[in-house]
């Protein structure tokens, strides 16, 4: 599930497990950016090493060191996947030493246990796997969980159904191999988002491969649409903009409808490629492809005409609309982004949002708001924010990148805001 600042926008920072690691995390926030960056690169990496492993140029990778100018969103990316860290990492959110809770790595053992496990068929002693009904709405509650942030949710319910599905996959036959397959396809897809989230590209990438075989199997194109939606955000988190902006349009091309007989699964598919295209673009500041895919995926979800949910995927006119507000602020189209969130469609967005998509938007229009000189409407926006999502917010990117614009205004009142939601704003 791919998105907008929302490369870096999952559960990848978390709260320290100790007063050192406080302290740690302390330090770190105290350095630049750019003090960040040289600290990363060490001594092994000189300047013009960095710059070629990241793909940007030597002068960008220079003045990023010394602090001179904002590095757009794109380079952040470029320069956090040539440094092996995340985005936080490179803002001082988070300590170079991931600050991932002890639960969250059992969580995450327990994942790729489930995931390698499963697809290599070490599933002895399962003697009494769940029904085919049982495991779907064990499926749905796993995406459930995905969508809450709980990564031991996730964890749970997916090891139960890899391991007892495949049990019962190997023996069926018929509708109900097929209805098999594509349970086990989108279980190890919500295991792929979980693990891209962190930052663990390879379990993320067996996920996907093992989904991709199952629905190739069963014969389905939506499902394997989607897994290329997700294959695309994993590109994009690790900052291969070509590579998720072409995974996204090959597979659009493959199920591209014809918009009068389209069915709402294939419209469903397609528009949330479309998406995944339009935000890779907007990483690589391709404004006009940029324009182009969202303006497809602003098609599709008009004939859907409501939002839609299949496989643990939400789309639908919501989500053409607040993605392209990210998708704006990702090119610096300030004014144009604040517009659309300014419809009377957008003032009041629908239960049936995720928390965590409902609270990313939010975060995408702060910024929109700071970068237009909206101070008090950013600052009202990010509490919104914190008020709603106290904890996903204190390990999120985008409210420390807030947070030192508006410093730029008023440092004592950034203080009072970091006190307010509970969130370190700045140093």
């Amino acid at each position: 599930m791919p998105t907008a600042p929302g490369a870096y926008h999952r559960e990848g920072g978390h709260a320290p497990e100790s007063t050192a690691e406080v302290n740690v995390s302390d330090l770190w926030a105290d350095l630049t950016n750019g003090e960040r960056i040289k600290h990363l690169r060490g001594s092994d990496l000189t300047q013009q090493g960095l710059a070629e492993a990241s793909g940007l140029s030597y002068a960008t990778v220079q003045k990023a060191e010394q602090d001179r100018g904002e590095l757009s969103i794109g380079s952040l990316l470029k320069l956090a996947s040539a440094l092996n860290t995340d985005v936080a990492v490179v803002l001082g959110q988070q300590a170079p030493r991931r600050g991932m809770r002890q639960g969250d790595r059992a969580a995450l053992r327990q994942l790729s246990d489930a995931v390698h496990e499963s697809a290599l068929g070490e599933w002895e002693g399962i003697d009494d796997p769940g029904t085919v009904e049982e495991l779907d709405r064990a499926r749905d509650l796993a995406w459930d969980a995905y969508w809450a942030s709980d990564t031991a949710g996730v964890s749970a319910l997916a090891a139960k159904i890899l391991m007892e599905g495949q049990v019962r996959y190997v023996s069926a036959t018929g509708a109900e191999r097929e209805r098999l397959g594509l349970i086990l396809a989108s279980t190890y897809r919500v295991a792929a988002s979980c693990a891209n989230g962190f930052g663990q590209r390879d379990l993320a990438l067996s996920s996907l491969t093992s989904a991709k075989q199952l629905a190739t199997q069963a014969g389905d194109p939506v499902m394997a649409a989607l897994l290329d939606s997700t294959l695309s955000w994993v590109y994009l988190r690790g900052a291969e903009l070509p590579r998720a902006v072409a995974v996204a349009e090959r597979a659009a091309l493959a199920i591209e409808p014809s918009f009068s007989k389209a069915t709402r699964p294939q419209l469903l598919a397609y528009g949330r490629l479309m998406i995944s295209a339009a935000v890779a673009a907007s990483r690589r500041e391709n404004e006009s492809a940029a324009d182009d895919y969202i303006s497809q995926a602003h098609a599709a979800a008009a004939r859907l005409g409501s939002d839609e949910k299949l496989y643990g995927t939400s789309f639908g006119p919501t989500a053409a609309k607040t993605e392209a507000v990210g998708i704006h602020v990702a090119l610096k189209n300030y004014g144009r982004a604040l517009k659309l969130a300014d419809h009377p469609d957008m003032r009041k967005l629908p239960k049936s949002m995720s928390k965590v998509a409902r609270n990313r938007y939010r975060l995408d229009v702060s910024l929109a708001q700071c970068a237009a000189g909206l101070h008090d409407a950013a600052e009202r926006t990010l509490i919104e924010v914190a008020l709603d999502a106290p904890e996903w917010v204190k390990h999120q990117a985008l409210p420390s990148v807030i947070g030192k614009r508006l410093a730029k205004v008023s440092t004592a009142r950034v203080r009072s805001l970091s006190e307010l939601i509970g969130v370190p704003l700045i140093a």
